[in-house]
C-alpha cells in the first residue's frame, strides 16, 4: 500500500524535471509557435480566396496543387527567417517593393480572370486537365511568395516565439508542423467547398461567386500596391 504514494511522488518529480529541462523548454516553444501559426493560417486572406475559388468551381486537383504550393512557399519563407536571410531581403528596399508590386499585380490578374469567367462551365473547362495539379502548384507558390507580408510575419513570429538557442530538431518540428497545418486547413476547405451542396450553389450562382471572389483577390492586390506606392 505504501508503493502508490512513492510512484505518484516519483511521477510528479519526473514531470517537474522534464518540464524544467531543455526538452521541456523546446516543447513549449514548439507549441507556442505552432499555435500562433495556426491562428494566422485560418484567418481570411488571398490564400484562402484562391483555394475557395478553385475548390467551389470543381477544380479539386488544381486546388490541391495550390495548397501544396502555398505550404511549400510558406516553409521556404520560414527557413529564410530562421537562417536570417529573410531579414536581409526586407532591408533591400527596391527588391521588397518590386516583389510587393508584382504580387499585387498577380492577384489583380487572378481577380480579373475570375470576373471574365463564365461561371461553372467555363471555370471547370479551364481548370480541368492532366496539368491542373501543376498549374495549381504554380499558382500557390506565386501567390504566397509574391506576398512580402509573409516574410514580415515569419520574421516577427520567430523573433518572438523561437529563441536563437532553440535546438535544430525543434526548428525542424516547427517547420514540419507549419507545413502540415497549411495542408490540413486548406485540405479541409477543399473538402467542404467541393461538397455536393457547395457545388450545387456554384452551379446556380457560379458567375456571381466568381465575381465576388475575383473582387476579393483584386482588392488584396490593390492593397499591396497602394501600401507600397503611398
Amino acid at each position: 500500500m505504501a508503493v502508490a504514494p512513492v510512484v505518484a511522488g516519483f511521477g510528479i518529480f519526473a514531470t517537474r524535471i522534464f518540464w524544467g529541462s531543455k526538452m521541456g523548454t523546446e516543447l513549449i516553444t514548439i507549441m507556442t509557435t505552432l499555435g500562433l501559426y495556426a491562428a494566422v493560417v485560418v484567418s481570411p486572406g488571398p490564400n484562402f480566396a484562391l483555394i475557395s475559388r478553385l475548390a467551389v468551381s470543381g477544380a479539386r486537383a488544381t486546388a490541391v496543387g495550390a495548397t501544396v504550393g502555398l505550404a511549400f512557399a510558406a516553409t521556404l519563407y520560414a527557413v529564410l527567417s530562421m537562417t536570417g536571410l529573410a531579414l536581409i531581403l526586407t532591408q533591400v528596399g527596391w527588391l521588397a517593393s518590386l516583389v510587393q508590386i508584382a504580387g499585387g499585380c498577380y492577384l489583380i490578374y487572378l481577380g480579373v480572370m475570375a470576373w471574365l469567367s463564365d461561371g461553372a462551365k467555363s471555370t471547370v473547362d479551364q481548370q480541368a486537365g492532366s496539368g491542373s495539379f501543376k498549374r495549381g502548384l504554380r499558382m500557390g507558390v506565386l501567390v504566397n511568395l509574391s506576398n512580402p507580408k509573409g516574410i514580415v510575419f515569419f520574421i516577427g513570429l520567430y523573433a518572438v516565439a523561437v529563441p536563437p538557442e532553440t535546438a535544430l530538431w525543434a526548428k525542424a518540428v516547427i517547420l514540419t508542423g507549419g507545413f502540415i497545418l497549411e495542408i490540413v486547413w486548406y485540405g479541409f476547405a477543399i473538402l467542404l467547398l467541393s461538397s455536393r451542396p457547395a457545388r450545387a450553389a456554384y452551379e446556380r450562382f457560379g458567375r456571381w461567386i466568381e465575381r465576388g471572389i475575383g473582387t476579393l483577390l483584386a482588392a488584396f492586390g490593390l492593397r499591396l500596391i497602394s501600401e507600397k506606392l503611398s
